[in-house]
């Protein structure tokens, strides 16, 4: 069975959709690949971030771009937040909003 991503939100959808093309090629690259072969990908296209919560690692000439997602039941990817990287460390804000998302999902 393959799986299905969703997003948490118009606003996500839009926000991840709108990364600069290069970015985003990669993102749709990555997309396609969790839907064939499950989120369990690794690095460099996904890595777990602990307590359910994992992030899609895209790469562009225009920069990184991350996006957090988690699994619900079955077999669906939600992702929760995305945002480009402007620093090495993923910015507290981020994850914050991320792991806010998350719980709101899994209850």
């Amino acid at each position: 069975m393959k799986w299905h991503i969703s997003f948490y939100s118009h606003k996500v959808e839009s926000e991840t959709l709108s990364f600069p093309t290069g970015i985003l090629a990669n993102f749709l690259h990555i997309a396609e690949m969790i839907e064939e072969f499950g989120p369990a990908l690794g690095v460099p296209y996904t890595k777990p971030l602990g307590d359910g919560l994992f992030e899609v690692r895209a790469k562009g000439k225009e920069g990184i771009g991350r996006s957090f997602f988690c699994m619900v039941k079955g077999q669906e990817v939600v992702i929760l937040h995305s945002y480009i990287k402007k620093s090495q460390k993923t910015p507290k804000k981020e994850m914050k909003i991320a792991r806010k998302r998350l719980k709101e999902v899994k209850s």
